[in-house]
């Protein structure tokens, strides 16, 4: 195997500063990278890097061609892999998992055996944790907490006089915002308070709750996926 990087202790701590090895995806040799404990924590394989002073350690595992750079730390169990980013001051820890093309930075943190992945972004001061599931081009951002086996990922439909985004429990179209058994006991009426008539607002309401169901069948899987 044709080695990436080579280490050195750095002063002061117990870990290892990584040295590239070789030119990569527009990595130099001879370019100093991040900090970890051990090349357990970083593949050869890949283009996967850790750059600036962020940091990989414990039993923690960066491989692919996933990043990890600015002051981030990754530790634990968790593991960030394929074009997963993880950077700024954010933490990834525990058994976490993150990785397709997501992106964790600001301070967020993601721990537990908490999964972020699809194109998913996790900043500002946002905590992922537990067994929850951000995924898709879902968005959790500044002081949000999503924990327990919440699966976030908004699924925006159009096409109405309002936009309608149906969320893990809630759907809100124009300015009603409802939990989901709310609207489909009351969705019609809540449609016509907005002043449209009573026969559109029933046929609108029979889509949006059709595609409520289907968005529901993917949270569940998401669910299941993430345990």
């Amino acid at each position: 195997m044709l080695i990436k990087y080579t280490t050195r202790q750095e002063e002061g701590t117990n870990l290892l500063r990584i040295i590239a090895a070789r030119d990569f995806n527009g990595v130099l040799k001879g370019t100093l990278g991040g900090l970890v404990e051990s090349e357990a924590n970083l593949t050869h394989l890949g283009t996967a890097w850790v750059y600036g002073d962020a940091k990989v350690y414990d039993n923690a595992k960066v491989y692919g061609d996933a990043q990890v750079s600015g002051n981030a730390w990754v530790f634990g169990n968790a593991q960030v892999f394929g074009d997963a980013w993880v950077f700024g001051d954010a933490q990834v820890f525990g058994k976490a998992l993150v990785h397709g093309d997501a992106l964790v930075f600001g301070t967020a943190r993601v721990c537990g055996n908490a999964l972020v992945s699809g194109t998913a972004r996790v900043c500002g001061n946002a905590l992922v944790y537990g067994t929850a599931w951000v995924y898709g081009d879902a968005k959790v951002c500044g002081n949000a907490r999503v924990s327990g086996d919440a699966a976030i990922t908004p699924k925006v439909l159009t096409g109405f006089p309002f936009t309608v985004t149906f969320t893990d429990d809630h759907i809100r179209a124009g300015c009603q915002f409802h939990t989901i058994e709310a609207w489909c006991a009351r969705g019609a009426a809540m449609i016509k308070a907005e002043g449209h008539p009573t026969v559109t607002a029933k046929a609108w309401h029979s889509i949006i709750m059709a595609v409520s169901a289907e968005h529901q069948k993917d949270v569940e899987q998401g669910k299941l996926y993430a345990k």
